[in-house]
């Protein structure tokens, strides 16, 4: 038995392997965030149209999104660290386009080729963890680091950048993508195991398509909905999306080498770990966007003093991505998700009842509280999706599980701002704007962004009647979706601890 255990256990060359992983997980990550600060020096640099500009920020969470079940389905098929390489290649490659492009076009083309390769990176990583780590307890350890490597992206993303930006060319904050990928390249072969569906068969290039015609139009229209709201053409983005996905999922169903095996979604616990882990980010993403706003637009903080008050939350996130094994190795992986959703529905009625009576160190109380059970919830059904499904499918159940926290992320965002935005003009539905101009009028009882600008624009003494209004408009928004969190998550434990109790039992 010792011997056995022994066997089971990884050595420092799948340590060191991970660490290397993490690392192009990290670059992943960065690349969805380090933009931001560059756009001006762009708009100086390229003049992009407004669409244009658009797209230069979109397209790369786009390609990455549609081509994730693609790349994780690949990897299966090919070999996992093939997939990876020949992705993080493929980045390099594209980083360099980006960094030299002389045009809004070819930035655009670029990024869209950076999502592409960038595809490849979370499903090919995560499904190689579970070729490096056989033991349960070293495995969620490992996902642990793996999370964290995408926490820590996001939030040094803006910081590298910001550095970049002040000493060089707008085109530096991608030229520190190629020296990382070209590390990758050289020690990969050497630390990476390989791994292939030994029944491989060729990819189904309509079913390709297909996958990127459902997910490409419905998170196109999630994300545009979030930002300028309900519209007609988002709304048959949604609907073209939604169809392909019918015929899509037909004809899965005839393949006998499917682009997406269906039969992953008759296994208990992958279903259950799949719909929490997509309501988790959901939520998560959706609240957290109205914290930001929050901070700025109702307590009146400057972005700097914002991203401050941030830090603390972020923190706990990165700690508790570090820690969130020694909770699933020490009380299972059930209990950890259902203790996890109590904890995560406790910070939201927290969040609920600060933001209601604009207490900024209840904000902070609840995000905190909100990282220590959204953590250990994300990570341990991350760990549950690929654990569950069969070994020579888990590139595949890993672009799954991407894929469903990228629709949830987009759904959160687009859903709940949406049922704010409601709040908000209901009540201002019945506020005298007689004083504004018709476009100011409507600005202001748009959003609260709209009232905030009107105010500043208008440079009155003191603060208008119809600002606190809106201000209090927005936070009764922010407190209802955060109490329509609350009761959902809690409801979804309920569920959820039935459906694991079942899958235990067929155990």
């Amino acid at each position: 038995m010792e011997a056995t255990l022994e066997e089971e256990l990884a050595g420092r060359r799948e340590w060191i392997g991970l660490f290397v992983l993490s690392i192009a997980c990290l670059i992943y990550s960065m690349d969805l965030s380090v933009l931001f600060l560059a756009i001006p020096a762009i708009v100086a640099d390229l003049d992009p149209s407004a669409s244009e500009l658009l797209w230069i920020n979109d397209i790369y969470g786009f390609m990455v999104a549609g081509f994730l079940v693609t790349m994780g389905t690949l990897g299966d098929r090919i070999g996992r660290r093939r997939v990876l390489l020949i992705g993080a290649f493929a980045f390099g490659i594209a980083s360099a386009l980006a960094a030299f492009s002389s045009t809004s076009q070819q930035l655009i083309i670029s990024r869209a080729l950076l999502g592409i390769a960038g595809a490849t990176i979370a499903p090919s990583t995560l499904s190689l963890i579970v070729n490096m780590f056989r033991s349960e307890a070293e495995r969620n350890r490992a996902i642990g680091i793996w999370g964290t490597a995408f926490a820590l992206g996001g939030v040094i993303g803006p910081l590298i950048g910001g550095f970049l930006l002040q000493y060089f060319h707008w085109g530096a904050v991608f030229l520190i993508n190629i020296p990382i990928m070209l590390a990758l390249l050289a020690v990969a072969p050497f630390l990476l195991p390989e791994y292939k569906n030994s029944e491989s068969a060729s990819i189904d290039l309509l079913s390709v398509v297909l996958s990127l015609a459902t997910v490409l139009p419905v998170i196109y229209g999630f994300k545009h909905m979030a930002a300028y709201g309900f519209q007609a053409d988002q709304l048959l983005a949604i609907v073209i999306g939604l169809c392909f996905g019918a015929v899509f999922l037909r004809r899965q169903k005839r393949l006998e080498h499917p682009l997406i095996d269906l039969q992953l979604f008759r296994i208990p616990a992958f279903n259950a770990s799949l719909v929490v882990n997509l309501a988790g980010v959901f939520f998560v993403f959706g609240v957290f966007l109205y914290q930001n706003l929050y901070l700025q637009l109702v307590l009146d903080l400057t972005p700097l003093s914002a991203a401050i008050w941030s830090l603390p939350s972020a923190l706990v996130f990165t700690i508790m991505s570090l820690q969130a094994y020694r909770f699933t190795n020490r009380l299972g992986a059930v209990k950890t998700v259902l203790i996890g959703l109590v904890i995560n529905a406790l910070g939201t009625a927290v969040m609920a009842i600060a933001a209601y009576s604009q207490s900024i160190y209840g904000i902070l109380g609840a995000s905190t509280l909100i990282g220590l059970g959204f953590v250990p919830v994300i990570l341990t059904t991350t760990g549950l999706i690929i654990g569950t499904a069969p070994p020579e499918r888990a590139g595949s159940a890993s672009a799954i599980s991407e894929t469903s926290a990228e629709f949830g992320g987009a759904l959160g965002v687009a859903l709940l701002g949406s049922l704010g935005t409601v709040i908000y003009r209901m009540s201002l539905s019945s506020t005298d704007l007689s004083s504004l101009s018709e476009d100011q009028a409507i600005a202001v009882s748009s959003t609260l962004a709209g009232a905030v600008e009107t105010a500043k624009a208008m440079g009155v003494t003191g603060q208008p009647a119809w600002l606190d209004i809106a201000r209090n408009g927005f936070s009764l928004g922010f407190a209802a979706c955060c109490l329509l969190a609350s009761v959902t998550l809690l409801l979804l434990a309920a569920i959820a601890r039935k459906i694991y109790a079942k899958a235990h039992i067929e155990e």
